[in-house]
């Protein structure tokens, strides 16, 4: 039966560096050996006690034969560990004072904020207003495009009876200069039975003159003059019969022929079509 030879145990002054936790840095201990167990009969090291560590340990067939161990000594100050020591918990978190930053007299901010937010309203209004001014004046008519626009025609060139064709703004304009018995046959007729009721006057600025537009109201044909059972215009397209005074009275157009925007200038002996 094998028996424990000797066994021998000391403490070494800490003659070497000493980490702060309190354990000894020194390269030839064995550190990976497990530290002896406390008072308390725990199996394990306490967390606020220090470790006492095995430099040497012989072994043989028979079990232990002699194992050395020391306990180097902190050499700072060295405190056990406390049940908690945790901070504080606070039940509200506590809010910055924002009073140094605060404006003494808030009313006269506000009136700054008015004024700047007028006037920037105000800037604001009158830049959008000069570019939809520039845009809108984009997209006016050109200078050739409104010389289009307007057709002049000298009266003394058209004799009494007969018409004159003029173009105005790609379509035909019939100007007639009607005879005294034409005028008289233009207000005779009842016009109130017509398909499309015009009385005379009202599609005339002057008797003499007759302006209406070229193109028949069925489907857009140039009708011919001084032709048709009236004495006016016919279209022979579709046979639509126009009086003297371009109102429909045979055919399938539904409505007279149109009258253009016009002024006459007897005095001066001109006609301006647009």
């Amino acid at each position: 039966m094998a028996t424990l030879a000797a066994k021998k145990a000391f403490t070494i002054a800490p003659t070497v560096r000493t980490l702060a936790s309190g354990v000894p840095h020194a390269p030839a201990l064995n550190l990976a050996a497990k530290p002896l167990a406390d008072g308390h009969g725990h199996g394990t090291s306490r967390a606020d006690k220090p470790s006492a560590w095995a430099s040497s340990t012989t072994l043989s067939s028979a079990g232990l034969v002699s194992r050395t161990a020391f306990t180097a000594r902190p050499t700072g100050h060295f405190q056990q560990r406390l049940l908690s020591t945790s901070a504080a918990v606070k039940d509200a978190p506590q809010v910055p004072d924002f009073s140094h930053y605060r404006a003494p007299n808030t009313d006269k901010n506000r009136t700054f904020s008015y004024f700047m937010v007028g006037s920037l309203g105000v800037l604001s209004a009158s830049m959008a207003k000069s570019s939809v001014s520039e845009f809108l004046v984009t997209m006016s008519a050109s200078a050739d495009v409104l010389a289009l626009a307007k057709v002049e025609v000298e009266l003394g060139s058209i004799p009494e009876g007969k018409n004159v064709i003029i173009k105005w703004r790609g379509k035909p304009v019939f100007v007639r200069h009607r005879t005294a018995s034409e005028i008289e046959e233009a207000n005779r007729e009842d016009w109130k039975s017509l398909r499309d009721p015009e009385a005379d006057s009202a599609r005339v600025k002057n008797p003499e003159w007759l302006v209406m537009l070229g193109v028949c109201t069925h489907l857009g044909c140039v009708p011919i003059g001084e032709a048709g059972d009236y004495g006016g215009w016919f279209c022979p397209c579709h046979g639509s019969h126009y009086d003297i005074s371009g109102r429909i009275r045979k055919g399938p157009a539904p409505t007279n022929l149109e009258i253009p925007t016009y002024d006459l200038n007897e005095a001066e002996g001109k006609l301006v079509v647009g």
